[in-house]
């Protein structure tokens, strides 16, 4: 592979799985002492511009054992998605212009999680449960009363607005809405990036002498954020807006010359955050397309076993997005070509 630097003796392969503190400080003489090494230079003066869209590479998602990891079909699968994602980084260090980590941000009382429904037993919905039209509709599941309070809003308005928001959801073609286990909350170590890949982004801060772009997305208590580009739902039942889209950003990522997409879930918010963004595309200039790059290796589909299987779906989204001129690539592709097409 041509222009590949080696891998940094401290990654670690074998604890891409596990939390632990970055020793940011001696991250930081070795990036400095690695960019003198390998000639690295700043990243303001690259002449093609690339940029890492990293999608919630965060220990709620990437962790065994923690609430949403995305184990795919083979049971590991985040795990060692983040594995190769770490190396891609490090090997392309000298390439990679800016790295553009999203970060699932919740809160308890949100429109997926348990605690916004009851049924006629104020019973709570169990994780996983999909909440269909018909179900708000006939009164299988509605609001909690309890959670009014805390959103500023009536529970008439509320109500109505649970209505609205799944009948969108239907007439979208979205994915019903689906009652999540609390996960990425807050403040806690599940909402963290996965320790390994915030030390990759860290030592590419230091050896490039850049900053990471965090994006939050998620804390809306009245819309799911699949995409990191555009809420699920964006108005109210009178056609007010509720949430918008993240313009600034579409923009940002317009600017420069590949921009490469990784990270989990690749059946939801990673495919969720590429349609939305060929849609900007489409509308701008189709061709933009030929500037994206989809980490095919490095994220997984949402697979539960006995529950669902989102394989097949995240699958046919991807092949979409090669018929519209997006490239599928591994990531031990050599970027060089991309930079120079």
């Amino acid at each position: 592979m041509s222009d590949a630097l080696p891998i940094p003796e401290f990654f670690a392969a074998d604890r891409v799985g596990d939390v632990w503190r970055v020793p940011y400080e001696e991250r930081a003489v070795q990036a400095q002492a690695w960019a003198k090494t390998h000639g690295l230079q700043p990243a303001v003066s690259d002449q093609q511009r690339l940029c890492l869209l990293a999608i919630d590479v965060q220990n709620t998602f990437c962790i065994p054992e923690f609430e949403l990891f995305v184990g795919g079909t083979l049971g590991r699968g985040a795990v060692d998605d983040t594995r190769r994602l770490c190396e891609f980084v490090y090997r392309n260090l000298g390439q990679i212009t800016e790295i553009v980590p999203t970060l699932d941000t919740h809160r308890a009382v949100q429109i997926f999680h348990a605690t916004f429904w009851v049924n006629a037993d104020d019973q709570m919905p169990a994780p996983m449960t999909m909440v269909e039209l018909d179900d708000v509709r006939n009164g299988r599941w509605r609001v909690n009363p309890a959670v009014v309070a805390g959103l500023d809003i009536s529970l008439e308005q509320l109500e109505a607005f649970a209505l609205h928001y799944v009948k969108r959801l239907s007439e979208d073609g979205k994915y019903p809405l689906t009652i999540w286990p609390y996960h990425s909350m807050l403040g806690g170590i599940g909402h963290s990036l996965v320790s390994a890949f915030e030390e990759a982004c860290f030592f590419h801060n230091l050896a490039r002498q850049t900053q990471t772009r965090f994006e939050l997305k998620g804390s809306n208590p009245l819309t799911e954020n699949y995409s990191v580009l555009r809420p699920e739902v964006l108005d109210d039942p009178a056609g007010q807006p509720v949430a918008q889209k993240n313009s600034r950003l579409i923009q940002h990522l317009l600017t420069f010359d590949a921009v490469a997409i990784a990270g989990q879930a690749k059946s939801h918010c990673v495919a969720w955050t590429i349609d939305d963004l060929l849609n900007e595309i489409q509308q701008i200039d189709a061709t933009l397309a030929q500037k994206i790059y989809l980490l095919e290796d490095c994220s997984s589909p949402v697979v539960v076993p006995g529950v669902v299987d989102f394989s097949d779906a995240a699958d046919d989204a991807y092949q979409r997005f090669a018929d519209a001129g997006m490239n599928i690539i591994q990531s031990t592709s050599n970027i060089s070509s991309w930079l120079s097409q």
